[in-house]
């Protein structure tokens, strides 16, 4: 683990894991695969300043397909993509995070976020990780799905 508290390597190992991303490694170019993803100021990305930007959108919307088994909320809305960069190359990096360390569906959402993100049309690679740091709290969620979830 990195000081970050993210996970070095993405998420390409998941691959021989129920629900774990299909293509692993290899559909990230080399100078990418290792990179680390630096934690953004401001967490989630749905309170970012966020690219207007068409594909940018569409990975945006492809995570908002991703469900939380045990809350009916999608993974965007529901605070734990912490940040999302669609590089000009259309590699995108994905950090995120589960609504705890021990969540039940930890074997299975980063592999559907990370499939959902490479099957975005337009994307030509994705390197997501996962971080713990800072910890998922109700208030890292859109007020979309607070208000959904009885939280406002």
């Amino acid at each position: 683990m990195s000081p970050s508290g993210a996970m070095p390597g993405g998420m390409g190992g998941m691959g021989g894991m129920p629900g774990g991303g299909g293509g692993g490694a290899a559909d990230i170019p080399e100078e990418k695969e290792q990179s680390e993803i630096e934690l953004p100021e401001t967490i989630p990305d749905h309170v970012q300043d966020t690219p207007d930007d068409d594909l940018y959108q569409r990975v945006v919307e492809s995570l908002r397909e991703i469900y939380d088994p045990e809350i009916p909320v999608n993974i965007y809305d529901l605070g734990l993509i912490y940040h999302l960069d669609v590089g000009d190359d259309r590699h995108v990096d994905v950090l995120m995070t589960l609504t705890a360390p021990n969540c039940p569906a930890a074997g299975v959402l980063p592999g559907q976020a990370e499939d959902a993100v490479r099957e975005t049309e337009g994307v030509e690679s994705v390197n997501l990780e996962m971080t713990f740091e800072p910890p998922f709290s109700p208030q890292m969620m859109s007020e979309e799905a607070r208000l959904e979830l009885g939280f406002m």
